[in-house]
């Protein structure tokens, strides 16, 4: 099977730049760059690789194929870091233990005591370190352990004699310490995932990437035979991306790069303006087929579009969307996911080796909407439907129409208002 490594050296020659130049438009050393087009070295975030083939002028089907072969590069390095190595003694690091078994025959019967001695006296050792580290993070009077990082900095809501000290307040904290945590307990009990999701087994990676919630027709998300990734801030043409931002202008910080979009989306609150390109990632978790039967748009909340300023991105403009792309029009009254330019409809297949990626181009002008996606797949005899978001929270898509437009041209250092806006 070809590798990343590979195609990226292709796109390097072809391209005609150098090692150097390429490194400095991509912000990073000339060694490391050296490292990802050999294949010493996978980038742990897609982001880099992305904007390497940009600069290499990567056609829209190359790079569907660069993000393919990075996905199985960086599943190939996650089998690897699991799997279990065995130490070998060196002739550094001689076996000690035989030695020690030769020499029990020749010892007398005292001696041979000597190892229950030590063992006892190292469990002692131990106990009496955990009893002073016992003693330092406090335990409050129903004998459960404090959190060391909650005597730093009370709860809100609690007042400075509800602040944990270490010390105890006599029998009548006790029982309140003791209330507070039957009550926890109680609300915790009776919190329940919503309907038609599961938990995900997997922890979030950040804004924009991490996995997709499990749902449908009550499976587990540990019987899913698929994983999904989603980008939702992908920006194919940055000259077309607005977002809508509550705040001044002179509040609002420089557009971001493609790769920092997240978290420039995340830190202000930012919201999608007309339009909102997302990135779906499908894969399989094993060798076996998973047929992607459909996938489907559902709407959680329509209001009454954002009255906030509206804020055009403007760098790295240039650029198309990838292949296998599809349009959602929010506006209509039963939303749905339709193939653009020509490209086939579902279903598709996946599996380990044969990942799909989606791009889902979702439009509004008339409304604020939260919605998000539901992919139906079946394996075999099972079937069941995975939810599509944002970090367990839906998609939002707001439209822009009448709202100020700002613009930051190049060579100014603020953003300038729009003669439309």
């Amino acid at each position: 099977m070809a590798t990343l490594a590979e195609l990226l050296r292709e796109l390097k020659e072809r391209s005609g730049l150098s090692y150097g130049v390429l490194a400095k438009r991509l912000h990073m050393s000339t060694s490391t760059l050296h490292r990802y087009c050999n294949g010493d070295a996978v980038p742990t975030e897609f982001a880099p690789v992305e904007r390497f083939a940009r600069l290499c002028k990567a056609s829209p089907e190359e790079l569907v194929e660069v993000h393919r072969r990075w996905i199985l590069a960086d599943a190939s390095r996650g089998k690897k870091a699991t799997e279990p190595e065995r130490a070998e003694p060196g002739p550094e690091t001689p076996a000690r233990e035989p030695e020690l078994v030769a020499d029990r025959p020749r010892s007398s019967p005292a001696s041979r005591r000597r190892r229950p001695l030590i063992l006892a006296a190292a469990v002692a050792a131990v106990v009496g370190i955990s009893s002073v580290a016992l003693a330092m993070n406090g335990d409050s009077d129903d004998g459960k352990k404090r959190d060391t990082g909650a005597a730093a900095s009370p709860r809100p809501g609690d007042s400075p004699d509800d602040a944990p000290t270490g010390k105890s307040k006599g029998k009548d904290k006790g029982d309140d310490d003791k209330k507070k945590d039957d009550d926890k307990k109680k609300d915790g009990a009776s919190a329940s995932p919503s309907k038609g999701s599961h938990p995900d087994p997997e922890a979030s990676r950040g804004p924009g990437k991490g996995p997709a919630s499990a749902g449908g027709n009550g499976g587990s998300a540990f019987d899913v035979p698929v994983t999904v990734r989603t980008r939702p801030y992908a920006m194919d043409d940055p000259c077309l991306q607005d977002f809508l931002v509550n705040r001044k202008a002179s509040e609002v910080p420089e557009q971001p790069a493609v790769q920092d979009a997240a978290g420039w989306v995340g830190d202000l609150g930012a919201v999608p303006a007309g339009r909102q390109l997302i990135e779906v990632t499908v894969q399989g978790t094993g060798d076996e087929t998973v047929v992607l039967q459909d996938m489907n748009v559902r709407v959680q909340s329509t209001s009454a579009p954002l009255a906030w300023n509206n804020f055009q991105m403007a760098t790295g403009c240039g650029g198309d969307v990838d292949p296998k792309s599809f349009s959602i029009d929010l506006d209509d009254a039963s939303p749905q996911v339709k193939p653009r330019s020509g490209q086939r409809d579902f279903p598709y297949k996946v599996s380990e080796k044969d990942p799909e990626v989606f791009f889902i181009i979702a439009n509004t002008d008339l409304h604020d909407v939260r919605w998000y996606l539901e992919l139906e797949w079946s394996s075999g005899k099972r079937h069941d439907s995975l939810r599509i978001d944002d970090q367990s929270k839906p998609f939002r898509t707001s439209g822009k129409k009448g709202r100020p437009t700002y613009g930051w041209p190049p060579g100014y250092d603020k953003w300038i208002k729009q003669p439309n806006g």
